[in-house]
Order: C-alpha cells, then structure tokens, then sequence
C-alpha cells in the first residue's frame, strides 16, 4: 500500500484523531447489540494507546439529518468501547466522552488528554457540515489534534469533512490497520489474483453492478450472477420470466455486457433453475422451474435452484481467488435464503482459495452459516468495497498522505 500507515507517525505524547466506523446497531434501551466494528478497529487503538498517543475517536451513527438525536448519541459506545480495550490490554482503560464533536468543550477535553487516554466525540452527523465536507467544520475538527488516521474504510467513498477535508489541516494524514487490511485483500485481487479468479455478483439490479461487472470483466475468468438481477440477463436473452423484478431500460445494456464477456473469454453464468413463488413470504407454495423454461405468470424467480447451486459450487470449488458481493435470492426471507448460505458453504469449504465478501447480506450469509472464520477476509464497507471493484477512487483513500 502506498499511503502512510499508522507505523510510520510520531505518536508519543501526540493528539491523534482516528476516524472510526462505529455506526453499529443500538436496542430501544441504547445498548449496542453488534460491536463487529468496534471489535474490527480494535488493533489500530490498542497500537496507538500502547505506543502512548492521546487518541481523540470520531464517528457517525445512523442518519440524524444533521441535527442532535439523542436516539443516535454515540455515548453508549463510548461504554463498550471501554469493556473491549479493558479486555485488548489487560487494565482498567478511560474511555472519555464529549457530548459534542467540535467547540470548546470537545477542545478542552482533547487538550486535557493524557498520554494512553482515549476520547470518544459525539456523533459527527449531528452537523450538517459533516456531509457537506465543510471547510471550517474540518478545521474545527482538526485543532482536537496533531496527526490524523483513517480507519473507517465503510466509510471511505465518502468526501466528507472527517473523511476528507479534515486531512488539510493536520500534520500528516494516514491509514489505520483495518484500513490497510481492507485495502491490500481487494487491491491483490484486482491487481495480482491466484487463479482462476471468479467473482459471485448478486442483488436486486444490474443497475447497482455495472461498474462492477464492466472493471472486472479484464480481471476474472468467470462472472457468477445471481439475485433479481439475472433476470434482467435472462429476459435480455429471450425467456420469459413471469413476475420476477426486471429493469426493462437495462435490456440492451445487459445484452451488451452478454456480449462484451463472450468476446473476452469470460464465463458469464447465469441461474439454470430458479425457485418460484407468487410472492414474497415464508412457507408459501414454491415451484422449482429450469433456466429453459418460462417461469409461468404469477410468479416470480425468489432463489437460485438446487442445480444452479451445484454449478457454482463447482466453479468456487476450483478458484484461487472468490470475491462475493449481494446474495443470491431474497436472502431474508427464511425460504428464499437456501441458494445464499450454500453459496457461502461453498466458499468456506474451499480454504485454499483467498475469498473476499462485502455487502451486507453477504457479510449476514457467512454469518447465518457459520463460516465466517473460514472467509480470508469480510469486508466492513460494502458499498466502499463496491466502488473499490469499480475502480473508482476513494476519497477518503486518496486524501491521506504517500509514503
């Protein structure tokens, strides 16, 4: 990786801000119910708490709209954040907390740090300058400190002033653990892969994937489509789908990138049976219909088939690099779940191959299936990682410092 990494600051005695991702779920009662995303940055703190920086955390959570919401106060993380480093080091650790992010409360608070003390500011979204990548508001953020680190890859694609416009007005700027792990997983698979290299695309529109699927077209040796968006391809090509969600306007295009994959050698495999309903719930009457046959009115494509399973089943079982963002069928929904966790059995089961997901019902997959210890690497930004595959630069990448 080419950007400065948290190795290369001075931190001793230094104000150090760390943009964190700690937008993580909260009960009616406040509690978080899923610390991932703290547990995820937890190497980048005890890193710098241990080589005795003043750490200064900051974060959004949820869509406050730019104003305080009490509902959306990052305080209750500030106490589990506090158990989980205890647990890291081994003592008793201070996790302090600002009711605000900027002003002269969060200044003095900062100011009255000491070495191997964190602080935790209140969420960043309650200023709509945040979003806005605001100058002044960037400044503001960046008197609470010396030198500034990145570890919030989920939020990475975002210009904003924590992410971006904050990196003017601090000494240097650099990336966190998390941050370069998430970065050195997808640049290797995009860059140098092991193959063969496939890539599993799936959700609900082409529309969300075209990027995705026109970057790495010139990269995999086999695109793996499931989800509502194969329909769109099987329509394009002639068959009749019944109910099942199409984007009409996406025909041609999907026609186009049929057959742009031809042309490249690239296997372009789409469902050869489908799981159909006449709507969405659970315990309703399913029909299993080939990937030859109309699927008949009324219904509509819901899962990928027991066929289609094994087909790419075959092709993870013998790749070297797995990338998989979006599942295969309307994942949440118990009956409908069965082509998404097999697909992420089947990643799990292939250890020696490096298997990337992001996303998140991906992510909820490999959970829901026990495998998540079997994935080389769960990605913690699914539409970061999703521009990532694009080829598109972050903005919150690009604003920190080179080696």
């Amino acid at each position: 990786m080419h950007k400065l990494s948290i190795k290369d600051l001075p931190l001793r005695d230094k104000r150090l801000f760390v943009r964190v991702d700690f937008n993580v779920p909260l009960s009616e009662e406040g509690r978080v119910t899923d610390d991932t995303r703290i547990r995820e940055t937890l190497p980048t703190l005890e890193y710098a708490i241990r080589n005795r920086a003043k750490l200064i955390l900051a974060s959004h959570l949820g869509r406050p709209k730019g104003k305080p919401n009490a509902r959306m106060s990052l305080k209750p993380v500030a106490e589990r954040l506090r158990m989980l480093l205890d647990n890291v080091l081994e003592s008793s650790c201070n996790v302090g907390f600002s009711p605000d992010c900027v002003g002269i409360e969060a200044e003095e608070l900062s100011t009255r740090l000491e070495s191997g003390q964190t602080l935790l500011l209140e969420n960043l979204r309650f200023h709509p300058e945040e979003e806005a990548n605001d100058e002044s508001f960037a400044r503001a953020l960046a008197k609470l400190a010396d030198y500034y680190v990145n570890d919030a890859f989920g939020a990475a694609h975002r210009a904003h002033a924590s992410t971006a416009g904050i990196t003017k007005f601090v000494g240097k700027s650099a990336a966190g653990f998390l941050m370069q792990k998430e970065l050195d997983y997808l640049g290797q698979a995009l860059q140098d892969p092991k193959r063969p290299f496939i890539a599993i695309l799936g959700g609900a529109k082409v529309s969300d994937k075209i990027g995705v699927i026109r970057n790495l077209m010139g990269k995999v040796d086999a695109l793996l489509i499931g989800g509502a968006m194969a329909y769109t391809f099987q329509k394009a090509q002639g068959r009749e789908v019944g109910k099942s969600l199409v984007e009409n306007d996406k025909l041609a295009l999907a026609n186009e990138l049929l057959h742009e994959a031809n042309e490249r050698g690239v296997a372009f495999l789409l469902p050869v049976d489908d799981v159909v309903a006449m709507k969405i719930e659970n315990d309703i009457p399913t029909k299993t219909i080939d990937g030859d046959q109309p699927i008949p009115d009324g219904y509509m494509g819901l899962d990928i088939g027991p066929k289609t399973i094994k087909l790419y089943a075959d092709q993870i079982a013998d790749a070297g690099t797995i990338v998989w963002n979006g599942p295969m069928g309307v994942f949440e929904t118990p009956s409908f779940a069965t082509g998404t966790k097999k697909i992420a059995q089947a990643i799990a089961r292939n250890e020696d191959a490096t298997s990337i997901v992001g996303g998140g019902d991906s992510v909820a997959a490999v959970h829901q299936a026990g495998v998540a210890d079997k994935i080389s690497h769960i990605s913690t930004g699914g539409g970061a990682s999703l521009e990532f595959l694009e080829g598109k630069k972050l903005p919150g990448v690009e604003a920190l410092n080179n080696k």
